[in-house]
């Protein structure tokens, strides 16, 4: 299992029984996306701004990434966990009270920490259980259990904003994350402690350059991080701006939430089905055609408004959920596994980075046209440009 050895774990314990925590994560972030645009919204009352505070929380994030694999050399894995699931839930049941707005954006960034690592930890977590499933099957697994629980939180966030205020909605996320600890202490993973050893930041920053420059040397990898931008910067840009384009177009916080909760269902159809239609076809293939015609529904969504929209926002989630258990393959393929957890901190850069940059791009279409659904154009782009990477030769 890689380089970190694990003293003990519950019998039946494998790479399943990680991947199904994406229950509990795929059902806490689903409330938290649900509102956490509107909140903003309501604190800089400018979609824009909110776009660029996105971009800044991202670059947060990012650096936390890069910096994860120096955190396990440190500490183990295990640990790491517990301490960061806890503090999702006690950050976020502290962000569901009326605070003052800086303290908000500090809890903001602290959730940020946190739920970079728990993104980093579980796809790690199901790799050195994977034995011979395969990550095809677990990265299945994960994504149906991850929109298993998304499909319930919307509407549930919904409900939550509209009697208590969309913050109220981040205490449900609490409470979640908790569920999701408890369930993690019945695995009984027991991993080896490491050495602490002092600190070196130049060679800490020493490290993190030959890891990356290492990476980056790999053409392979880097189609793999190219791929995983693509997705994630999509993924960005629905998650931040279809909430507030649904409601700017006149339609009530019930029609945003029955929109996100019918979005769902093609990713429960298609979780499963993709790790067979990978195996017969390849994961090419399929990214392709996800990011190909995302990219078609972005530039309809760009000139589209009414119900014709709403209808726009939840056939897209077919492109989504051809590309969900497929995006990051591409690096566990192109890395061997005694060095996953050393690459893995900067191929997860792939995640945020697109909260930097796409938001961005939005954030200058909205204040050059005057309009939010210019931020779809941004995503008819980046779709078409990810399809070139999955097709352009080495």
């Amino acid at each position: 299992m890689a380089k970190d050895k694990y003293i003990s774990v519950k019998n039946g314990i494998s790479g399943f029984s990680f991947a199904n925590l994406g229950l509990f994560t795929g059902f806490a972030d689903g409330i938290y996306n649900a509102v956490y645009s509107l909140v903003l919204l309501e604190i800089f009352k400018n979609s824009a701004i909110v776009g660029i505070y996105v971009a800044v929380y991202a670059a947060f994030c990012m650096i936390v990434g890069l910096f994860a694999n120096e955190l396990f050399r440190r500490f183990s894995k295990v640990k790491v966990f517990y301490f960061v699931m806890i503090m999702l839930a006690v950050c976020y049941a502290m962000m569901s009270f009326s605070i003052r707005t800086s303290t908000f954006i500090i809890l903001d960034y602290t959730t940020g920490i946190a739920i970079t690592l728990v993104g980093v930890l579980i796809p790690l977590f199901m790799s050195d259980f994977s034995k011979n499933i395969g990550m095809e099957k677990l990265n299945s697994r994960y994504h149906l259990w991850l929109n298993i629980g998304a499909l319930f939180a919307p509407m549930i966030a919904v409900s939550i904003a509209n009697y208590f205020g969309n913050r109220a909605a981040f205490f449900a996320s609490a409470l979640i994350y908790f569920a999701g600890w408890v369930f993690f202490r019945f695995f009984r993973v027991v991993q080896e402690d490491k050495k602490l050893r002092p600190v070196n930041p130049r060679r800490t920053f020493k490290a993190l350059w030959k890891n990356s420059v290492q990476f980056f040397s790999n053409s392979e990898m880097v189609r793999a991080y190219a791929v995983n931008f693509g997705y994630y910067s999509l993924r960005a840009m629905r998650y931040l701006y279809v909430p507030i384009v649904v409601i700017e177009n006149g339609f009530s916080k019930d029609v945003l939430g029955w929109v996100l909760t019918l979005g769902i269902i093609p990713y429960l159809f298609l979780s499963e089905m993709m790790a067979k239609l990978v195996k017969k076809y390849g994961k090419r293939l399929w990214l392709f055609i996800g990011f190909v015609s995302f990219a078609f529904f972005s530039a309809l969504a760009t000139v589209v408004t009414g119900v014709p929209l709403l209808i726009i926002f939840i056939v897209w989630q077919i492109s989504g959920a051809l590309m969900e258990s497929v995006h990051d393959l591409l690096f566990f393929d192109s890395a061997k596994k005694s060095e996953q957890t050393k690459f893995y901190g900067v191929f997860r850069t792939s995640v945020n980075f697109p909260n930097i940059v796409a938001p961005i791009f939005g954030a200058a279409c909205i204040a050059s046209m005057g309009v939010t659904s210019a931020v779809w154009f941004v995503t008819a782009v980046i779709g078409l440009l990810a399809a070139m990477v999955l097709i352009v030769k080495k």
